[in-house]
């Protein structure tokens, strides 16, 4: 593929030797170079002739960046100057900078121009009013370059620490929000290696020169590396320019080579030799290169690609080089179009009737005037060629194509399947399963995976690592055995493999695969089962070594997500759709060895517009589930059919690391253990963990009840910003001092409040369980213990209500016909507080209720 073109352009001596640089306008019309000399040079595309100067500049221009009506040129005397294309003349200075200017960008919309100098800090300044500048300083060292993505809304600088710093620039003051360590070099400010940030044409990634000679491409989705352009160059990468269509990029390096790759293969396709490179400008539409080299010499390479590889231009948009493309990966439940039947690219048309009418729905195929509004969305056939142009399949009669327009405005949008405890791909690594236990991860080596299992006890579990030649994308992990899955590919079906960690046979894994064209979409493991929902909406169930059990179909589909406990199995579906065009998530819950289905096709409560994010068994047993909203819940009553009821256990919003608001975080969730949420803390507006393994966090559970006060926000803030505590007025600490006593009370009762609920909502799966189970005197003793708890909590929430007041009699009556007692013990302490704090009306009261409970008469049974 490797091709050596033997036309060479002359040079062009336009510069003194030194830096110079050069950029296209945006419709191809000029080429701008500047350099070391006063002299600006502007030569008109398709012209042999001389260019057009523009004396009146300042000497050592740095950089320049070009528009359809002026361009911005930085010097090393710190001047920012924009010139106007049609006058020819220089009109203002943008800004000026202490230090050097090493580089200017201009966004999309020309609006605004980015500043790079040796300063700290990077100017961002509008090109129509220079007054209007914001300022990026939360960098350490100086920047060497800056690029926006093509939106607009993305600022990258290269500094000379090695660290490329994204800022986003939607927002009034621009914001730090990641930082990319480990690709670019730490290089002096006026080297003539490239670190310079190149952003593909997609908006999705950006390619940087390495240390190591190689082109290294960024996802813009999670910072991570993707596809690398390697075994190029012998020295360090002086430029690099996509094409404008993406489907190439060019670099030039101190080697004396200028190559061009081809994206989707990154490989080399032609090879030029020329020394000295050190800028790189593609035609906007054109098959023209120019590059300018150290010595103040242009080069305007007409007809650069052979016939060959000329074609490449003229094809639309290519998708940047991922190892794992987010596009082209396709979810079991996908069905298109995803969102209520519409299509964004769907052309525009006349419009004769309401698209909600009966009309249009009844008129013939015409009726919807332009036939081009069909979109070939599931590679159908009803449109072929380039450009989209509509070519109706022969036979194909105008019913079925107002059908095909009814199915795109009627499509319900399907919860996509997922994986509980696993993450997708960032650059070539994912995590399979994360736990309590331990976790899984692999790491994609183009020809196959390497997997490595590792577990948080050692006394009784050895890690293992070994190679993947089956490509195993999702895994399951338990304290006796690991699960794997891998999909499908061209003739080999999806296999599930399942490797205990303890045997007392020489041979004890097993493989199966399934049904050619069936994918695993998710899968649970046990101690006594294996799970598997497919994309043929099956559930498959094996027992732990590959025994095959049950197979059936459910009737919510397509399947979305299972989990699995001891002989329960819970399987989640696609439902019937909502108003809002979202279908409603169904779950069923059965024990598998007994046959019995404890819960039927009953709703999963998630708020409209949420998705579910994870599901898992407690470890007593118990369903929950983690939605968008960040609110963990869990099933009561699940055991007996029809009664099960979802309660929050957790809002993470109303974290009080949060109420400040001044943090922002969302949670992984891992497991409901020991009473507590243990979760991953996730900064930076990630959605998923990544590597190195981030340490596991658990916080107390809290059911819902309410935000936290007002007042009690305003005083922390107010402690954080006045650390000394200035305050002189003694009558004002005298009522800070009432009001502390009052929030100190009013934190005591939520404190007993939400352990009143807590023991309750824990008794009541623990009495669910003893009534189901052949339960052991340990089991039953634990429930008694937790009664007893439930009403010494009543009895301090007593408490508080005595010390507040007679008035507050009734409530505290209230609080003593909750407890469970039915011995007369807690009834008789009851009276006793009353006492104690001088409420001899509500003691009568509490020892009249008192003899009704030990006498039976009271019929309330909790």
């Amino acid at each position: 593929m490797d091709s050596t073109i033997p036309s060479r352009p002359r040079p062009r001596p336009a510069h003194t030797q030194g830096t110079t640089r050069c950029a296209y306008t945006p419709d191809g019309t000029r080429l701008v170079t500047v350099g070391s000399n006063n002299t600006i040079r502007l030569y008109r595309t398709g012209s042999d002739g001389e260019p057009t100067n523009i004396d009146d500049c300042q000497e050592q221009n740095m950089a320049v960046a070009a528009s359809d009506t002026f361009f911005v040129v930085g010097s090393e005397d710190g001047t920012v100057s924009l010139f106007s294309l049609d006058t020819v003349t220089f009109e203002n200075f943008l800004t000026r900078t202490s230090l050097p200017v090493r580089d200017v960008a201009l966004t999309s919309d020309r609006q605004w121009c980015a500043v790079a100098s040796d300063e700290l800090s990077v100017k961002v300044v509008n090109t129509k009013d220079s007054t209007q500048v914001r300022h990026l300083r939360e960098h350490g060292r100086a920047v060497r370059h800056v690029s926006f993505d093509p939106a607009g809304r993305l600022a990258t600088l290269s500094g000379t620490d090695g660290i490329v710093y994204v800022y986003s620039m939607t927002a009034e003051q621009p914001e730090l929000i990641q930082k990319v360590d480990g690709i670019i070099g730490a290089l002096d400010s006026d080297s003539y290696a490239s670190t310079r940030v190149v952003w593909h044409p997609d908006g999705r990634a950006f390619a940087v020169a390495t240390p190591t000679k190689d082109i290294q491409i960024i996802s813009k989705n999670d910072w991570e590396k993707q596809r690398c352009f390697s075994n190029g160059h012998l020295d360090d990468i002086t430029a690099l320019a996509w094409s404008p269509n993406g489907a190439m990029l060019a670099s030039a390096s101190k080697d004396g080579k200028v190559l061009v790759w081809e994206t989707k293969t990154q490989a080399v396709i032609v090879r030029y030799d020329y020394t000295n490179v050190i800028d790189l400008a593609w035609h906007p539409t054109k098959n023209i290169i120019s590059f300018t080299t150290a010595d103040g010499e242009v080069y305007i390479y007409p007809e650069f690609l052979t016939d060959q590889f000329s074609p490449m231009l003229k094809l639309p948009t290519q998708p940047a080089p991922f190892i794992h493309d987010p596009l082209a990966e396709i979810s079991g439940n996908r069905r298109v179009p995803q969102i209520n039947g519409h299509k964004q690219d769907i052309p525009s048309r006349p419009r004769r009737e309401s698209l909600g009418s009966l009309d249009s729905f009844l008129q013939d195929a015409d009726g919807y005037g332009d036939d081009d509004f069909v979109v070939d969305d599931d590679g159908a056939g009803y449109t072929t060629g380039v450009g989209g142009q509509k070519r109706l399949r022969e036979g194909e009669d105008s019913y079925l194509e107002q059908s095909s327009k009814r199915r795109h405005l009627l499509e319900p949008q399907y919860h996509e399947s997922f994986q509980p405890g696993s993450t997708p791909w960032r650059g070539n690594r994912k995590y399979l399963c994360l736990n309590l236990i331990g976790f899984v991860w692999t790491v994609d080596q183009d020809s196959h995976h390497t997997v490595t299992v590792e577990f948080y006890d050692h006394e009784f579990q050895r890690d293992f690592h070994f190679t993947d030649t089956f490509l195993y994308d999702k895994a399951c992990l338990t304290e006796h055995g690991t699960l794997f899955s891998s999909p499908p590919r061209d003739d080999s079906p999806a296999t599930i493999f399942y490797r205990p960690h303890e045997t007392w046979t020489q041979r004890s894994d097993w493989r199966t695969e399934l049904p050619r064209g069936e994918a695993v979409t998710a899968m649970s493991l046990s101690e006594s089962f294996v799970t598997v929902t497919t994309s043929a909406n099956y559930v498959r169930v094996f027992t732990r070594f590959g025994m095959p059990y049950r197979v059936y179909r459910p009737k919510s589909t397509p399947m979305v997500t299972c989990a699995s406990y001891r002989d329960y199995v819970m399987t989640i579906g696609n439902g019937p759709v909502a108003p809002d065009g979202n279908t409603r998530l169904l779950y069923t819950i059965e024990n598998i060895k007994r046959d019995e289905i404890c819960q039927n096709e009953d709703t999963v409560a998630l708020p409209n517009g949420a998705t579910l994010k994870s599901v898992f068994f407690s470890d007593n047993g118990d369903p929950c589930i983690y939605d968008s909203t960040g609110t963990l819940l869990t099933l009561l009553h699940w055991r007996q059919p029809s009664r099960a009821c979802w309660v929050p256990l957790l809002d993470t919003k109303l974290l009080e690391r949060l109420a400040s608001g001044r943090k922002s975080e969302s949670y992984f969730p891992i497991a409901v253990a020991d009473n507590k949420f243990h979760c991953i803390i996730l900064k930076g507006g990630d959605q998923y963990p990544y590597f190195p393994r981030p340490l596991l966090s658990e916080f107390d559970l809290s059911v819902p009840l309410s935000s936290e006060p007002l007042e009690k926000k305003k005083k922390k803030r107010k402690a954080e910003d006045d650390p000394m505590g200035d305050g002189d007025d003694q009558d004002g600490e005298k009522e800070e001092d009432d009001d502390d006593e009052e929030d100190d009370e009013d934190s005591e009762t939520r404190k007993l409040e939400q352990q009143f609920l807590l023991r309750g909502i824990q008794a009541a799966q623990l009495r669910d369980f003893v009534e189901a189970t052949s339960s052991n005197h340990t089991q039953r003793s634990l429930l008694s213990r937790l009664e007893l708890d439930i009403d010494k909590t009543l009895l301090q929430l007593l408490a508080v209500e005595c010390r507040s007041g007679e008035d507050r009699g009734m409530r505290a009556l209230e609080m003593v016909e909750l407890m469970r007692d039915r011995t007369g013990r807690m009834f008789e302490a009851a009276g006793k507080v009353a006492e104690r704090y001088g409420r001899s009306i509500l003691g009568d009261k509490i020892r009249e209720l008192g003899e009704k409970r030990v006498n039976g008469m009271d019929d309330d049974d909790f």
